[in-house]
């Protein structure tokens, strides 16, 4: 390049490197942040008083190295758990101001309505949409003058009292994607069901979209902790004769409280959970079994309402039966589940589970903690999370994480891990790193229904 253009032989071609940039070089650009600005009317002597140009060449090289970056969300405590009188009474609330709720499920290349009985129950591969139409209450300001004005019209014309305006009402739209359905039902809902719901209700539409463990607190509410997912899609009975086993969780509040259908393995129990096992038979009479497995150390109420989940779910031709950990029967339970394996006795990380993540999509680096109903598919591959389950600190690496981010979140673990040796000396936490699809049990456990990582759109 240099060899390319004309100049005279007296002419003396020097080399700068990034980042160490001569200042006559820097001068001879016009927005150039480094290059110092000189007063040259100053003479010597008020130079030297001030802290001259060597302070600020020092000043300006120590900002330089001070990188901004945001570490806010490490020294947080942790969200406590929403009480259940509280959760109950938010539910409650929310299903006070519901009007009324229709629901449509994905068949083929179109949205038919879904049976109300099938309301709850939703497919990973499927997606569902949800039309929900919540009353708001009217508020009416008046001027007093306005007030006495309409009393003395009353008085004088003696006429009846006047009607109390209608309230108003909004629509709401949740669309609820299932984590191995694609992304053609949202593209089909956008250019179908959402264009006449506007011409419906122009104005007052209002579209949520959703995936699954990642729902909305207020769609959640209308189900009443009965939110039930089972895998594959909705008409497809081929599994139908294999046994299926769901775990049902609670995360951070009620409100939070899903029904996931996992792997059919006795490793996956857990003695501080409630669990539904279905076994079917071959046989036209009696469809199978169902058992609802208590751990001994599950919460009262979880066990009731896993009862009342199981009753939801199946009618009666199948038998039911509530069993304590402890109590199995060989024939079905054991036989239907595989075998008798380990599993774990509590759920300790359950107290302590936090999610970090580290990004630096800002343009600086920054620490975000998400919300104490975190899933899978909250990790995300071009960043780096930080997983704190009470023992271990887990640095979770994507496969597509820059190395600056690395380095970055190692120094904010390690800060991390410092604070907490400081706030809760009974639980020193080491630190564990973690590649993507290389995760141990214990990280995988305080996820709810941890299964394959999604498939990135084709």
């Amino acid at each position: 390049m240099c060899s390319m253009l004309h100049r005279p032989k007296h002419a003396v071609v020097i080399r700068n490197l990034e980042g160490t940039e001569c200042q006559v070089f820097k001068s001879k650009f016009k927005n150039w942040d480094d290059v110092l600005k000189v007063d040259y009317t100053r003479n010597a002597e008020t130079v030297l008083k001030k802290e001259g140009l060597s302070g600020k060449v020092k000043k300006d090289s120590e900002q330089k190295d001070q990188m901004k970056a945001d570490l806010t969300a490490l020294f947080l405590p942790r969200q406590p758990p929403m009480p259940l009188t509280e959760a109950e009474q938010m539910m409650e609330e929310w299903n006070e101001d519901l009007d009324g709720m229709e629901g449509f499920v994905l068949e083929g290349k179109k949205f038919a309505r879904l049976p109300e009985e099938e309301f709850g129950h939703f497919h990973t591969q499927d997606c569902y949409v949800f039309l929900c139409r919540y009353w708001v209450p009217v508020e009416y300001e008046e001027d007093e003058e306005e007030k006495k004005k309409e009393k003395s019209k009353d008085e004088e014309e003696g006429e009846d009292e006047e009607k109390q305006p209608e309230e108003d009402f909004q629509c709401v739209v949740y669309f609820w994607q299932g984590r191995e359905a694609s992304n053609m039902g949202w593209l089909t809902f956008t250019f179908s069901l959402q264009k006449k719901f506007e011409s419906l209700f122009p104005g007052k539409l209002e579209v949520v979209r959703m995936t699954q463990q990642q729902e909305n607190l207020k769609f959640l509410s209308h189900f009443k902790r009965k939110f039930i997912i089972h895998k594959g899609k909705r008409k497809l009975k081929e599994d139908s004769v294999q046994p299926s086993l769901y775990h049902i969780r609670t995360n951070g509040s009620a409100l939070c409280t899903r029904t996931i259908q996992i792997a059919t393995d006795s490793s996956n129990l857990n003695s501080e959970f409630c669990f539904i096992l279905k076994v079917p038979f071959e046989s036209t009479d009696n469809q199978g079994i169902v058992y609802t497995w208590v751990g001994r150390a599950a919460d009262p109420d979880e066990a009731k309402l896993a009862e009342d989940i199981m009753n939801s779910m199946f009618d009666d031709t199948y038998s039911k039966q509530v069993i304590n950990e402890g109590e199995e029967p060989e024939n079905f339970f054991w036989v239907g589940i595989g075998s008798q394996k380990q599993y774990d006795e509590d759920a300790e990380y359950m107290k302590y589970a936090r999610l970090f993540r580290c990004s630096n999509e800002k343009g600086y680096f920054s620490v975000s903690e998400k919300c104490s109903d975190f899933c899978q598919d909250d990790l995300a591959d071009d960043d780096i999370m930080l997983l704190d389950n009470g023992k271990e600190v887990y640095m979770w690496v994507g496969t597509q994480t820059s190395q600056v981010e690395i380095k970055l979140s190692l120094k904010a673990c390690q800060v991390y891990i410092q604070h907490m040796r400081s706030k809760d000396t009974e639980h020193p936490r080491k630190l564990r790193l973690v590649r993507k699809g290389n995760e141990p049990h214990c990280f995988t456990r305080c996820f709810h229904a941890w299964s394959v990582f999604k498939k990135p759109p084709a």
